[in-house]
């Protein structure tokens, strides 16, 4: 049996507000602990994004799949596995936990809460992002499709850590990050008038995704659904 809907909501809601607060609060102490060395401050973050991901799906898993991230829910929706109306909660938790886990992580490197000032606007970023959407999104329901959803929470860690680095855009892959990220004038910040077109290719890739999983997996094993593959 799932969890009610509200702790599922909850649940996503923490974890993405833990997730948003790693991405920012990490890049703010590399900033600050190697300035000057954007490849170092890079690995840093990458590998406390990545760090943090295993820990909180390893954690939230149970509770509601710990989808973080919008494009996650939106492609479990449109592959039979939540409802219109768990999307809809599932998304809202989502956008409200990143918000408030940037406000958290300015407020712990004493930071403003102000729109981040760092445009990333180029046709190549935005192709970064469709790539590392689709690959986040085949290596999650490529996973639950072949049964091997416990392998999850380390291979989304490892997948990110590896596309902070090998995409051009460094891997939003989440609409719910990408606005989270615009309310930090920080290494990780996005300006506010780069996000519509990021979340426009993250949604490209979703819809990508959906259709290599759908052309790699044609067998819908019973445990698909992500929820009921983490408890």
């Amino acid at each position: 049996m799932l969890p009610d809907l509200s702790r599922r909501a909850l649940a996503e809601a923490v974890g993405t507000a833990l997730l948003v607060a790693a991405v920012v609060g990490s890049g703010i102490a590399a900033q600050r602990l190697s300035p000057g060395q954007v490849g170092l401050q890079l690995l840093c973050n990458a590998l406390a994004t990545g760090a943090v991901l295993v820990a909180i799906i390893l954690a939230l898993g149970a509770v509601s799949g710990a989808h973080l991230n919008p494009a996650v829910s939106l492609a479990d929706w449109l592959l039979g596995g939540l409802s219109r109306h768990e999307l809809a909660a599932y998304a809202s938790a989502q956008v409200g936990g990143g918000a408030i886990g940037c406000v958290l992580a300015n407020a712990m490197f004493a930071q403003p809460t102000q729109w981040s000032a760092t445009p990333r606007s180029a046709p190549a970023l935005w192709l970064g992002e469709i790539v590392a959407t689709v690959g986040l999104l085949l290596v999650i329901f490529g996973l639950a499709r072949a049964g091997r959803a416990p392998m999850a929470p380390f291979a989304v860690g490892s997948y990110i850590t590896a596309a902070y680095w090998f995409t051009s855009s460094t891997s939003f892959a989440n609409p719910a990050v990408t606005l989270g990220r615009t309310l930090s004038d920080t290494f990780a910040g996005i300006a506010p008038s780069s996000a519509p077109l990021f979340i426009a290719c993250q949604l490209v890739g979703t819809v990508l995704a959906v259709g290599l999983v759908r052309a790699l997996y044609p067998r819908v094993l019973p445990s698909e659904h992500l929820a009921e593959e983490a408890s």
